[in-house]
């Protein structure tokens, strides 16, 4: 049978909807091992970047022999058929067999795969054999605890289970070939061993530091033999051998080879017997150290700051943390059963949210964001991220301010990360006179000017400020950063509204990589919602804040007047000889003569028409932008731009994200006329972070079943059986906008807490019980409404609730 089915909260995966599942296994900033839907370690990236097309020949089996026979099997389902003609980097080619994989070795013949945040299981069977297994794999994710999340470990926990009549004995093993060596490196690597467990590792050098790197497999179980004797042969000699041993129940001495070349993998066997019924559980403790990295973005001179080594690349949070591989394994094992105990309550938590399940899914999936490479954690401990994961590089770098203006589950999961990004915006990245660039150099130091600020990005940066300190709590913070946020938003002021109209007559950047010419709704709603909190801030500091209140007015009234058709917010395009000023074709310079600038949207309607009204109402900030108004606009986004099927949709830019029967969110569509000739270069596409916060945005105006409509339309085109359900992508895999998903949250219950009045808002957005994660400085649970009263019911830490200000669903009423 092939399909989702819903496994509680959760969905579980089978057949060709667990074809495409990579889901990371690691911690934030540390890299990643992906578990693929049908087991196989997939996407190995360790060494400090994406390595998404790498699978090396590593795998878990289990031999077994009683009565009734003998067998052996790799603890994987079937071999996804795709990857047989994939023409993977280490093969010789599609047409030619695919050497070097493990595709030939027998296993189970079904698998289903249960994600449960931060755990994954997949379950096995083979029928008529003597074994069931299940795997339980995992890293720690601990809300709150930056560091415990931060580790570049994975557990595995493999249980078999007798399910025959007979006594059957067994052998669990878990074999990997030395997948750490470096193609071209002139220094030794090889397999070391040890009690429970052995290395895969490679040196470096002075030349290449870089390729320093070692991978543990360890164990705790008892009776565990640890090698490093592959055969070493020509052809597929060692494979050979080591099935054959493997099936033949042998175990191979302990060590490594005592003489010549090293071996070229390492294997754990554990043996053990099972009487009828029996269930055997066996833990291996992955970790990685890799310290030393070639990685530098950007220019400008260096500058030390927050570095360990005074070396000018970039060095991973676990490199500052630990001395060494050793150490660090250490350390894992010695707190492994402490971080999967708090890992499951976190999990368990998530579990037990009331709410639709396409919500869940949603939330739940897009969190993997946070442990693939698309986050990075310097060696001092602060945030830095690249908007998504290309194959074998992180996709545009610099915790793009415009991308993660959507991205809302760090800043309350851990939000004193969050707040690094912050520090790294108003300071590194921004200059005296108050220019932000929107990209941070890595590793993070004085970022010089670049040519164009981005309006959203810079206006979305002080709202987040806002939202922040509210989190915090924290009014030395804010006042450390207060003078940075006016310096910030005046430079906004002068270059965007130099007349002070209340709009943004002059030519702004945003996140669609184009200027936008003339007043628009979408760059106008941020600069509303700057203004708005930067009075709010202003007061609670005592600073003057009568200027932003005034200006924040006119900003208003230019929304509501003059840029609201009666349906939706829209741009009024306005242009000047500047537009024709640099190379282009003789058809580009007509165009412009024809029609104005390339790339606006004119009187079209926008999803993210009134994006900086979403982000302040996600930050507890109230604009006065008239909600009415707002409503209207979000149902036109809704009756206008969501297609139940895009097979009649023309889209000439990337179309990998939403196409052929699937339904879709798209970006803009003009019902009142024709779009421009060149609109703006994404607005055919449909892009989930947007999905989600549109869909959020509806049902806090009261539309749910059109914002959950949206949330399951996104989420089916991630089913499995062409795309990750566990991988958004836009410009990347693990793509940063998409965990706009945990907006939902809010949307649904109606929750807000504010950390410096403590306060929580509860306005859920149906009747019944209902609740959902409460994350905050300093602890996490649930809030919500349960038979018919508000409650919170702390998980970790403490919530300091004063009181809770509840608003009924009006359709309860």
């Amino acid at each position: 049978m092939s399909g989702v089915a819903q496994n509680g909260s959760h969905s579980t995966y089978s057949g060709a909807k667990a074809e495409r599942i990579v889901f990371p296994l690691g911690g934030l900033g540390a890299g990643m091992v992906g578990l693929s839907g049908t087991g196989a370690l997939t996407a190995v990236s360790v060494r400090n970047a994406p390595a998404l097309l790498n699978e090396p020949f590593v795998f878990a089996a289990v031999r077994w022999s009683g009565a009734s026979g003998q067998g052996a099997r790799v603890i994987e389902g079937p071999v996804p058929t795709w990857k047989l003609t994939y023409p993977w980097p280490d093969s010789t080619g599609t047409g030619r067999g695919q050497q070097g994989k493990t595709f030939g070795l027998p296993r189970f013949a079904d698998a289903s795969f249960a994600p449960r945040f931060p755990f994954a299981e997949l379950s096995l069977e083979a029928p008529g054999g003597p074994l069931a297994c299940r795997l339980v794999a995992w890293s720690p994710f601990v809300p709150g605890d930056a560091d415990a999340s931060s580790l570049p470990v994975a557990g595995l926990e493999y249980e078999i289970r007798n399910i025959a009549a007979e006594r059957v004995e067994t052998i669990l093993s878990f074999h990997a070939r030395n997948f750490m060596r470096v193609a071209g490196s002139k220094s030794p690597a090889g397999v070391d061993t040890a009690d429970g467990g052995f290395s895969l590792w490679q040196s470096g050098d002075d030349a290449r530091p870089e390729d320093e790197g070692r991978f543990t497999v360890e164990t705790d179980a008892p009776g565990a033999v640890a090698g490093a004797r592959w055969f070493r042969g020509g052809w597929w000699d060692p494979v050979t051998d080591l099935w054959r041993g493997l099936a033949e129940g042998r175990i191979p001495a302990a060590g490594a080879h005592e003489e010549g070349a090293p071996s070229d993998g390492g294997s754990l066997y554990v043996p053990f017997v099972l009487e009828p019924g029996e269930t055997r559980r066996v833990r291996l403790r992955l970790s990685w150290f890799v310290a030393k990295t070639s990685l530098r973005r950007g220019g400008g001179p260096f500058d030390p700051k927050g570095r360990t080594d005074g070396t000018e690349t970039f060095v991973p949070w676990y490199g500052g943390r630990f001395a060494d591989a050793a150490e660090l394994a250490a350390f894992w094992a010695q707190n492994y059963d402490r971080l999967r105990d708090a890992s499951e309550v976190f999990a368990a938590s998530l579990a037990d949210q009331r709410l639709p399940p396409e919500v869940l899914e949603a939330v739940s999936a897009n969190l993997t964001t946070l442990k693939s490479p698309t986050v990075m954690r310097q060696a001092d401990g602060r945030l830095w991220m690249w908007e998504g994961c290309a194959d074998n590089e992180g996709s545009f770098e610099g915790s793009c301010t415009h991308v993660f203006n959507y991205a809302q589950s760090i800043p309350h999961l851990f939000p004193s990360l969050e707040r690094t990004l912050r520090e790294t915006e108003f300071f590194e990245n921004q200059d005296d006179d108050g220019h932000q660039n929107f990209r941070a150099q890595l590793p993070i130091r004085p970022n010089p000017r670049r040519a164009r600020p981005a309006a959203d990005g810079q206006f979305g940066g002080i709202v987040k400020v806002y939202r922040d300190w509210r989190i915090c709590g924290d009014d030395a913070w804010l006042r450390r950063l207060w003078p940075r946020v006016v310096a910030s938003l005046e430079y906004a002021i002068r270059t965007w509204d130099p007349a002070e109209a209340g709009w943004l007559t002059e030519p702004h950047h945003n996140t669609y990589d184009i200027e936008f010419w003339g007043p628009d709704g979408m760059a106008g709603s941020f600069y509303l919602s700057a203004l708005r909190a930067a009075e709010a801030m202003a007061d609670a500091l005592g600073e003057p804040a009568e200027r932003y209140r005034v200006l924040a007015e006119r900003v208003r009234g230019r929304l509501e007047n003059d840029l609201f058709n009666g349906e939706f917010f829209i741009q009024k395009v306005q242009w000047t000889d500047e537009a024709l000023a640099g190379a282009m074709s003789t058809e580009a310079r007509a165009s412009i003569e024809r029609e104005g600038p390339k790339y606006q949207y004119a009187d079209g309607c926008l999803s993210d028409g009134v994006l900086g009204e979403w982000l302040a109402r996600v930050s507890g900030l109230d604009t006065g932008l008239d909600p009415a108004k707002v409503a209207t606009h979000l149902r036109s986004v809704h009756r206008y731009n969501f297609r139940r099927s895009l097979r009649d949709h023309a889209n000439p830019q990337r179309p990998a994200y939403a196409l052929g029967d699937e339904s879709a969110l798209l970006l803009c569509s003009w019902p009142n006329g024709s779009p421009p000739h060149f609109p703006f270069v994404y607005s055919d596409e449909a892009w989930t972070g947007i999905e989600y916060q549109v869909a959020a945005h509806l049902i806090m105006c009261g539309e749910v079943e059109a914002g959950l409509k949206i949330v399951r339309a996104a989420r089916s085109r991630y089913d499995g059986r062409v795309r990750n359900p566990f991988s958004e992508f836009e410009w990347g895999h693990w793509y940063g906008r998409p965990m706009s998903s945990w907006s939902l949250l809010r949307a649904m219950t109606g929750q807000d807490y504010d950390a410096r009045t403590r306060r929580l808002t509860l306005a859920p957005a149906l009747p019944g019980d209902i609740s959902a994660l409460l994350a905050t400085e300093t602890g996490y649970g649930l809030a919500g409404v349960r038979d018919g009263a508000p409650f919170v019911e702390v998980r970790r830490g403490e919530i300091a609730v004063d009181a809770i200000d509840y608003t009924p669903c009006r359709a309860a009423q």
